[in-house]
C-alpha cells in the first residue's frame, strides 16, 4: 500500500522496464486471496458480509483489520505449519521397505502449529528444533521440538552395516539443515568440494562432526496441557482390539508349534530342557527344534503374518504413551530402527562419563570406510562468521565434547550476521505468498539456483524480519499490505507484459495459484458443512480410494494391515494436516493434486494441471460425497431453489451468481430431477474381511489368510446417492459443477 517499502523496490524495477503495475484487486478478490493464504480455507459468506461494509467505509483499514483477524485465527498455524512440515518432511512412518511406525511424530506436527500460532520468534523456533535439550534439559516440548532432526526417512536393518546406517542418518540431517536454514543443499560436498558453491568437503565433514553425537530415540516426554488427547481412549480401544485379533489368530498356531516342540524334546529324552519359543530363540540351533516345528509351510506363513501384526499394533499402542520422536547426545552404539530407545532422563555428567566422543574424519569419496584427515566439529567457513572471538587458529570450531555441540551450531544459523540464513527464510515466506520466491529456488540460493529477481528487496526483507524480532506475523502483514500483493491478477497490457516480462519476475501483476491438495479437500469439507475444525491430536484416517486402501503393500517381510478410514465422519473430516501420513501409501486425491513426497524437503508445491485431476474431481467418490453433503446443507438452510443456487455460489466462489448463471443452473436442475427419477442408485457397503495371498519366503509355497477390517464393522457412512431424493441428487449435480470450476480451484 501507500508508503510500503516493498513497493518502492518493485515499482523502481517496473519503471526501468517501462511497465505499470496492474490495478488494485477488488474487495472480494482480496478477502478470498488473504483468507486462503493465511488459513488455507475459503471465507464464509458471513465473513464476507461483515467485511464489505467496512471496506466501503475505509478500504485500507478494513483490509488491515482483515489481516489482523486472520493472523489471530488458530487456522493460521495449521496453514503455515503445513508449509514448514513440507520443508521438514513430516510423516508418521519411517519409509523404505519396513516403513516402521513413528507413533509419536504427531506431537512434532502439533508443536509446529502451536509455534506459528504463538508467533514464536524465528531464532527461538530454530534453536528449539536443533538444540532444544541444550536450552532446557528434559523439557517435554523441547524434546518434541527436536523431532525436526528425525523427520527424514531412515531405517537400519541387518542387511546394512551399522556404520553405513549411521552415516546415512547424519548425511540426511546435514543436508536438510543446509537446505532448510541456509537455502543451500550440502550433499554435493560429501564426496568432493562443492562443484558450484564455495563449500569444501572439509566443511561438510565439520558440520557432520557437529551432529555426530546426535542419536535418534523415542524419548520420554510428558504430555503437555495444550496437547489434544480427547480421542485417546476410543482410539486406544480400537488398536487394542486389532492387537487382540492378531494375537488370537496366531495363538492356535503358536500352541501347535509349542506342542510339537515339546514332542521334539521328548523324543530326544530332553523334556526337562523345553523352554517357550521366546526363551529358546536365543540358544544354538543344534540345541533346539526348528523355528516352525510342527507347522506346514502355509501355517508357517500365517504365523509370520500374525507375529508381524502383533509387532505393528504393539508399536501403534505407543502412540498413547508420553514419548517423543526425538534425539539425544551420545556416542555411537548399535541401533535397531524398529525400536530406538533411550533410558530415562540422565544427568549430563552421567552421559559424559558413560560415552566416548567419536573421532570424525573426512570420508574419501563419501565412503565411511575410507578415512582421511581427522576433523573437529565446526561451521561453514565461507560465511566468514566466526563461532569464537579473538585471533584463534580455528575461528569456526564448535565444542568437541559429546554434549552441547548443537546449540552453538543453532546460534550460528540464526546469528544476525548470517545473512544467508535470514535471506533463506524470508525468501521462503515470500514464495508462499506469490507462488515464487524472490530467488526462484528456496532450497538452493547458491550458484546453481535461480538468481534473485529483486536482490535488494530480498536483503531489505531479511533485515526487516530480523529487526521485527523474527515475527512471521509481522512479515506476513508487511508483505500482504503491499500494493504488489494487493494488485489484480488481470493486467490491462497483457501483450506488452508478455514481451517485456514473460515470467512475471518483475511482479507487474498478481499471479493466480491453484489450491493445494490440502486446501482443495479442506475447502470442499468446509463448503459442504462437514469440516471438523478440532485442532491437534492423534492422526486421523480420511477416506481414500478403496482399491488403494485395500491393495497389498509389503512391509517388514509381510503385508501391511489394510488402510482403514476412521469409522466416524467427525474423525474422517478433520483438516488434512491431521491425516495419518504413510510414506509407503499415497492418497490418490492428494497425490494427483501434487501433495509432495516426504522423502525430500519440498521447497515449492508443483501446480501442474493434468488430466487425472479433472477425472478425480468429477468422478471420484470423494467429490461425489462432498457434493451430496453440500446439497443437503443447502436444502437444510433454504427450501427455495434460486436462493440455494445463490448460496452455493457464495460458498464456492465468494460472490453472487449473475442472472444468466442462475437461469442456466435452474434449467439444469429441472432436467436432472427428471433424469434422477428414472435412476435407482445402488447402496455402498465396505467389506469387513479380505482374503490375502502370499508366498512363504523360504519354501516358495503360496498360502492365504483372512484380514478383519474392524473399522468397517460399525462404520458410519456418508450420505450417498441411494440415501437422498432425486431433488437432492439434482442439486448435488449443480454443486459438483461448481466444485469443478476454475473459479473455485484457483485463487486470483
Amino acid at each position: 500500500g501507500k508508503g510500503n517499502p516493498i513497493d518502492r523496490f518493485i515499482q523502481a524495477r517496473l519503471a526501468q522496464a517501462g511497465l505499470k503495475p496492474a490495478p488494485w484487486g477488488d474487495a472480494l478478490t482480496l478477502v478470498r486471496r488473504a483468507t486462503y493464504d493465511l488459513t488455507g480455507l475459503p471465507p464464509s459468506p458471513e465473513e464476507i458480509d461483515a467485511f464489505l461494509p467496512a471496506w466501503k467505509k475505509n478500504a485500507h483499514e478494513a483490509y488491515k483489520g482483515l489481516l489482523d483477524r486472520l493472523l489471530a485465527s488458530p487456522h493460521y498455524g495449521e496453514r503455515w505449519g503445513q508449509h514448514w512440515l513440507d520443508v521438514a518432511r513430516y510423516a508418521d512412518t519411517s519409509g523404505f521397505s519396513n516403513d516402521y511406525e513413528r507413533s509419536n511424530a504427531w506431537r512434532y506436527r502439533d508443536y509446529v502449529i502451536r509455534s506459528f500460532n504463538e508467533d514464536k520468534p524465528y531464532s527461538r523456533f530454530v534453536l528449539e528444533q536443533i538444540a532444544g535439550e541444550d536450552l532446557q534439559p528434559n523439557h517435554p516440548e523441547l524434546i518434541v521440538a527436536q523431532g525436526f532432526l528425525r523427520m527424514g526417512p531412515w531405517e537400519h536393518t541387518a542387511m546394512t552395516p551399522n556404520l553405513v546406517s549411521r552415516q546415512n542418518y547424519i548425511d540426511d540431517v546435514v543436508n536438510n539443515v543446509g537446505q532448510v536454514f541456509l537455502g543451500t543443499p550440502l550433499r554435493c560436498a560429501k564426496c568432493h568440494d562443492h562443484k558450484f558453491d564455495p563449500i569444501p568437503t572439509r566443511d561438510y565433514y565439520r558440520l557432520y562432526a557437529a551432529l555426530a553425537t546426535t542419536q535418534p530415540a523415542e524419548r520420554p516426554a510428558g504430555f503437555l496441557d495444550e496437547e489434544n488427547r480427547d480421542d485417546f481412549i476410543v482410539n486406544r480401544k480400537r488398536v487394542e482390539k486389532l492387537l487382540a485379533i492378531a494375537r488370537e489368530n496366531g495363538d492356535a498356531l503358536y500352541h501347535k508349534r509349542e506342542e510339537a516342540a515339546k514332542e521334539w524334546y521328548k523324543k530326544r529324552g530332553r523334556s526337562a530342557e523345553y523352554r517357550p519359543f521366546n526363551v529358546r530363540r536365543g540358544t544354538k540351533n543344534d540345541d533346539k527344534p526348528p523355528r516352525f516345528v510342527g507347522l506346514s509351510t502355509a501355517e508357517e506363513g500365517r504365523l509370520k503374518v500374525r507375529e508381524g501384526e502383533v509387532r505393528i499394533w504393539t508399536r501403534r499402542l505407543e502412540r498413547y504413551e508420553p514419548l517423543a520422536q526425538s534425539v539425544y547426545y551420545g556416542g555411537d552404539l548399535h541401533q535397531n530402527s524398529r525400536k530406538l530407545r533411550m533410558p530415562g532422563p540422565k544427568k549430563k555428567s552421567e552421559l559424559n562419563r558413560s560415552k566416548t566422543a567419536p573421532v570424525n574424519h573426512i570420508y574419501a569419496g563419501g565412503s565411511v570406510y575410507s578415512h582421511k584427515d581427522i576433523v573437529s566439529p565446526g561451521v561453514l567457513s565461507v560465511m566468514g562468521l566466526k563461532t569464537v572471538s579473538g585471533k584463534k587458529e580455528d575461528p569456526f570450531r564448535l565444542p568437541s565434547s559429546i554434549e552441547g555441540r548443537r546449540l552453538p551450531l543453532a546460534r550460528w544459523l540464526v546469528h544476525p550476521d548470517n545473512a544467508l540464513a535470514w535471506r533463506a527464510v524470508v525468501n521462503r515466506v515470500w514464495s508462499y505468498h506469490f507462488g515464487r520466491g524472490l530467488a526462484g529456488n528456496p532450497n538452493n540460493l547458491g550458484a546453481s539456483g535461480k538468481k534473485p529477481a529483486h536482490p535488494e528487496l530480498l536483503d531489505w526483507l531479511a533485515r526487516s524480519f530480523q529487526e521485527s524480532g523474527g515475527s512471521f506475523k509481522k512479515l506476513h502483514k508487511l508483505i500482504m499490505m503491499s500494493r504488489a500483493y494487493r494488485q489484480s491478477s488481470h493486467h490491462p497490457e497483457v501483450e506488452k507484459l508478455k514481451t517485456k516480462d514473460p515470467g512475471n519476475l518483475l511482479l507487474a501483476v498478481f499471479e493466480p495459484r491453484r489450491l493445494s491438495a490440502e486446501e482443495l479437500r479442506d475447502s470442499m469439507l468446509a463448503i459442504s458443512g462437514e469440516l471438523n475444525r478440532t485442532r491437534g491430536g492423534l492422526p486421523v484416517f480420511p477416506e481414500i480410494n478403496m482399491e488403494v486402501a485395500l491393495s497389498p503393500r509389503m512391509i517388514q517381510f509381510s503385508l501391511a494391515p489394510a488402510y482403514q478410514a476412521s469409522p466416524v465422519p467427525s474423525e474422517r473430516n478433520r483438516r488434512s494436516i491431521y491425516a495419518y501420513r504413510t510414506r509407503g501409501l499415497r492418497d490418490p486425491l492428494m497425490e494427483v493434486f501434487n501433495k509432495p513426497d516426504s522423502t525430500e524437503s519440498c521447497e515449492a508445491r508443483d501446480s501442474a494441471a493434468v488430466t487425472p485431476q479433472v477425472f478425480t474431481l468429477m468422478n471420484s467418490s470423494g467429490a461425489t460425497l462432498r457434493s451430496i453433503a453440500m446439497a443437503l446443507r443447502l436444502q437444510k438452510e433454504d427450501r427455495e431453489l434460486q436462493r440455494q443456487i445463490v448460496r452455493a455460489f457464495r460458498l464456492t466462489f465468494s460472490r453472487y451468481p449473475s442472472r444468466e448463471e442462475r437461469e442456466t443452473l435452474r434449467e439444469h436442475y429441472h432436467e436432472m430431477v427428471q433424469y434422477h427419477r428414472g435412476v435407482k442408485p445402488g447402496r455402498v457397503s465396505y467389506p469387513t474381511t479380505i482374503i490375502r495371498s502370499l508366498v512363504e519366503e523360504f519354501s516358495g509355497d503360496p498360502f492365504e489368510y483372512t484380514e478383519k477390517l474392524t473399522s468397517h464393522t460399525n462404520y458410519t457412512y456418508d450420505k450417498t446417492a441411494a440415501d437422498v431424493t432425486p431433488e437432492t441428487r439434482a442439486l448435488a449435480d449443480i454443486c459438483l459443477v461448481l466444485l469443478n470450476a476454475n473459479e473455485f480451484i484457483y485463487v486470483y
